[in-house]
């Protein structure tokens, strides 16, 4: 459900998923696509960023063009599978515990927006370091259903800090 509010030269949208589930959003009119499954499509396929929804189970629901670059699977591919398959195998126990414990209480230990950082696996096998963020989905009587995560490849700047990290501790009195 949306409702709009006009105020000067913008409209507040107010999205409502479930009672539990509202965002406000603003916009300025024919500045921009009033269908917002037209934007949604938009971001969704132009993206750099992987954007990855699974559901309760954690067995993948959606993934973009961005989430193929990343980590190599093309979606035909990824979805339906487990999440397992960015997971490193060292990291999968940990990982299930937290996913499981979120989809029972809808509480993450991490704040809204928080910005996460773990290693991930491509499909070729190559670690990568990742950095994501993920958004809880609900049904409308506010039960959890999965969630949708927004990643980010960092490996580059990750490698960068690690050789700064050593250069700056060679260069320190021992």
């Amino acid at each position: 459900m949306a409702e709009h509010v006009r105020g000067g030269n913008s409209v507040a949208t107010t999205l409502t998923a479930s009672p539990h589930d509202r965002f406000r959003v603003k916009w300025v009119p024919n500045a921009m696509p009033h269908d917002f499954e037209v934007l949604a499509r938009a971001i969704l396929s132009g993206a750099s960023d992987a954007i990855i929804a699974a559901d309760r189970d954690g067995v993948i629901t959606l993934w973009n063009p961005g989430a193929e670059r990343i980590f190599g699977h093309p979606a035909d591919e990824a979805v339906g599978q487990s999440l397992d398959i960015i997971i490193p195998e060292r990291l999968r126990p940990a990982h299930w515990r937290g996913f499981s414990e979120v989809m029972e209480t809808g509480q993450s230990r991490y704040g809204t927006g928080d910005l996460l950082s773990v290693p991930s696996v491509r499909r070729d096998g190559e670690r990568i370091s990742i950095e994501f963020t993920i958004v809880p989905l609900k049904d409308p009587e506010g039960r959890m259903t999965g969630m949708v995560a927004t990643l980010r490849d960092v490996t580059a700047r990750f490698e960068e800090l690690k050789t700064l990290r050593r250069r700056l501790a060679a260069l320190e009195p021992s």
